[in-house]
């Protein structure tokens, strides 16, 4: 019966980490720009990550960058860098760092921050008058950010 409890209690608790992921504002970022702890505090999926990779309504990570080795990709970028081998050149911890802020890695970069929702300028009601106002939700969720990463580290 203890045993029953206790496996059960840590099954909750699994469930609950991975239901309330770190709010983006509450991302911890290290000195380089690296986001050690896990948003979800479950490991991302490799397969989905590549579907919000190559997605153009998802991370359209394509539009930027190309890897060599997945002749799969319909129309890849070559504005940022190649990612064949990241998987090797770069942790996980860093590789979580540059999607949820790429900023915090390479100052001035045109990657989009996909983990953050404040902090922005907002000039289009100068020009059009639709700016949104209120909250933004993040381009890609928790959980999407985590699948991507896993995605990437398999590129060695």
């Amino acid at each position: 019966m203890r045993l029953t409890t206790l496996t059960l209690a840590a099954s909750l608790a699994a469930g609950a980490a991975f239901a309330n992921p770190v709010a983006p504002a509450d991302v911890v970022f290290t000195d380089d720009g690296a986001v050690e702890a896990s948003l979800t505090g479950a490991p991302g999926n490799p397969e989905q990550g590549f579907k919000v990779f190559s997605d153009k309504k998802q991370g359209n990570c394509v539009a930027c960058h190309n890897i060599e080795a997945r002749t799969d990709l319909s129309f890849p970028g070559n504005v940022g860098p190649m990612l064949d081998g990241v998987g090797e050149n770069r942790s996980v911890a860093e590789l979580r760092g540059i999607l949820t802020n790429s900023k915090n890695t390479f100052e001035g970069t045109v990657m989009p921050a996909y983990y953050k929702v404040d902090g922005f300028t907002r000039p289009g009601d100068d020009y059009t008058g639709k700016a949104p106002s209120g909250p933004l939700s993040p381009l890609l969720s928790a959980e999407q950010i985590e699948d991507v990463v896993a995605f990437l580290s398999t590129l060695k």
